[in-house]
């Protein structure tokens, strides 16, 4: 059978090792003067730098259904996975061309995850599909399967910036103001639900990212995969592997780089984490 993944590119993957096919569909970051598409040819850092000095409003756009659609293309069993449709109508969108495209071809059918989450976690749940697809698993089975893993997979963020998640009203305005006043790291996770919830918050880097590891613990973690990207902050992002490391010796760690859309709400010096629980 002819299978693909596809994904939104909010979890911050351009490709993936497998023999399966892949595809990612961009969202976009829009200014007053300009958009950016966020594609795996976007410089990232001279995004993060003009938006530091931008002023005006800014916001951002999800794929539209054509754009779904053109990325399916004529797979038998497509897996979708989106940005967690309550931050987003990426999923939304991805639903209308799953009814277009299977209304469209009887014979097909796209398997629709919402992940209630973005960067890491999504990638957790794209490499468990793919894994799942080389066994020779019917399409059904592994989509039953991934649903099963996605139980058991969560997500943190460490932020150092707060704005843009408030200007596009994903958190608390106050809070986004009083954090930057105080020069506080804010530790949030993403729901059961898919909404983001205030962990903690913590002065200095340090302890955020200690903070970090026992949010990771108390959540469940016991030494799984963690997929941690970092928005120009490798240096945290290092700190934060070895932070997990003395304590899960065995822990398999990958660290990335944010894509577009995950930058610009992480912003500059931000990290982001998904992670397996037991």
């Amino acid at each position: 059978m002819n299978y693909r993944i596809v994904e939104d590119s909010s979890a911050n993957i351009n490709h993936i090792n497998s023999q399966v096919a892949f595809a990612s569909v961009p969202l976009k970051i829009i200014t007053a003067d300009r958009e950016f598409v966020d594609h795996a040819e976007l410089n990232v850092a001279e995004m993060i730098s003009y938006l530091q000095e931008y002023k005006g409003k800014s916001s951002t756009a999800c794929p539209s259904v054509a754009d779904w659609l053109a990325v399916f293309g004529e797979a038998e069993a497509v897996f979708c996975f989106t940005i967690t449709s309550k931050l987003s109508g990426s999923y939304n969108a991805a639903r209308l061309a799953k009814e277009d495209y299977e209304a469209a071809h009887p014979n097909r059918t796209v398997f629709l995850v919402d992940s209630l989450s973005t960067g890491g976690e999504m990638q957790l749940l794209i490499e468990r599909t793919a894994q799942l697809l080389t066994q020779s698993k019917q399409p059904t089975e592994v989509y039953r399967e991934v649903c099963a893993y996605q139980k058991k997979t969560r997500l943190l963020f460490a932020l150092q910036s707060l704005n843009n998640l408030a200007n596009n009203g994903r958190v608390n305005p106050l809070l986004a103001k009083i954090s930057g006043a105080l020069g506080m790291r804010v530790i949030v996770r993403a729901s059961e639900q898919g909404e983001l919830v205030t962990l903690s918050k913590c002065r200095g880097e340090k302890k955020a990212l200690e903070k970090l590891v026992t949010h990771m613990s108390e959540m469940g973690y016991q030494g799984g995969a963690v997929r941690l990207d970092h928005c120009c902050n490798r240096s945290a992002a290092e700190q934060l592997r070895a932070l997990i490391r003395a304590q899960y010796p065995n822990a398999e760690i990958t660290i990335g780089e944010t894509g577009g859309l995950c930058s610009f709400y992480a912003e500059k010096g931000g990290l982001i984490l998904g992670f397996e629980t037991e």
